[in-house]
C-alpha cells in the first residue's frame, strides 16, 4: 500500500509539473504573438538596455559586416541539415548581431553554402534574444566560420567589435535567399499535455490500486 500512495502522489506532482511547462509555452506563444504584432522599438547606436527590448519586436538600420559571418552548425528545417547564418549589423559605432535565417548544407561538410550578404545600407526588423539558441557542444568552442554556440561577449573580445548585448532574430524580408521559418516558443505544448495525462492516469491506477488493496485486507481480517 506504500507504494501504491508513492506512485499515486508521484503521478500528481509530475503530471502538475508537465501541466505548468505547458502553461508556460503557452504564455510564450501568446507574448511572441503580441511582440510580433507590435510596432518595433528603433535601436539607436547608444547603450542599449538589453532588459528593455528582449523579446520584443526592434528594428535596426546599418550596414551588415559580411566579414564576421558565422554559421551555426547542426540546425535542421524541413527535414535538412543546415546552417543559422549569424551576421554583424554595423550602426555607426556598434554593432548588433543578426540571425539572419537559416541556409542548407552542402552535400559534404568540407563544402559551405555560399552566404549572399546585402549591400549598402538595410533595416533590419525582428525580435531582441538575450543571446543565441545554445547547443550541447561536445568540447571546447573553436574560433572559426562554422561552430556550435556563439556567444556575445567572447565575440566581441575575439573581433573586437563593440557588440549591442542581444540579438536580433530577423522576421522582416530580405532578398538573401535564406529561410526565416523560426521555432516557436509554445512547440511542444501538446507533448507536455499528453505527459501530464500519462502521469495523471499512473496516478488514477495508484488509487484503483490502493481501494483494492484495503478492500482485500478488509476482507482478511
Amino acid at each position: 500500500m506504500a507504494l501504491a500512495a508513492a506512485t499515486c502522489a508521484a503521478g500528481i506532482a509530475l503530471g502538475h509539473w508537465q501541466a505548468r511547462r505547458a502553461d508556460e509555452k503557452r504564455a510564450l506563444g501568446v507574448q511572441l504573438a503580441r511582440a510580433i504584432d507590435a510596432a518595433p522599438i528603433e535601436l539607436a547606436s547608444g547603450p542599449l538596455d538589453p532588459e528593455a527590448v528582449t523579446s520584443r519586436k526592434v528594428a535596426a538600420r546599418g550596414r551588415f559586416d559580411g566579414e564576421y559571418t558565422v554559421l551555426l552548425d547542426n540546425k535542421l528545417r524541413r527535414g535538412r541539415a543546415g546552417y543559422e547564418v549569424v551576421t554583424p549589423l554595423r550602426m555607426n559605432g556598434t554593432h548588433v548581431l543578426v540571425n539572419r535565417g537559416w541556409i542548407a548544407a552542402g552535400r559534404t561538410r568540407a563544402e559551405l553554402p555560399q552566404v549572399p550578404v546585402p549591400n549598402g545600407v538595410v533595416r533590419v526588423e525582428g525580435l531582441a534574444l538575450a543571446h543565441l539558441p545554445r547547443a550541447l557542444a561536445a568540447g571546447p568552442e573553436l574560433a572559426g566560420k562554422v561552430r556550435q554556440n556563439l556567444e556575445i561577449d567572447a565575440f566581441a573580445k575575439e573581433t573586437g567589435l563593440r557588440l549591442q548585448p542581444i540579438v536580433i532574430e530577423q522576421h522582416s524580408p530580405a532578398d538573401d535567399g535564406l529561410l526565416r521559418e523560426w521555432p516557436r516558443p509554445d512547440a511542444g505544448v501538446e507533448k507536455h499535455e499528453s505527459y501530464a495525462l500519462q502521469w495523471y492516469s499512473l496516478a488514477v491506477l495508484a488509487v484503483v490500486l490502493l481501494v483494492v488493496l484495503s478492500i482485500r485486507r478488509v476482507g482478511t481480517r
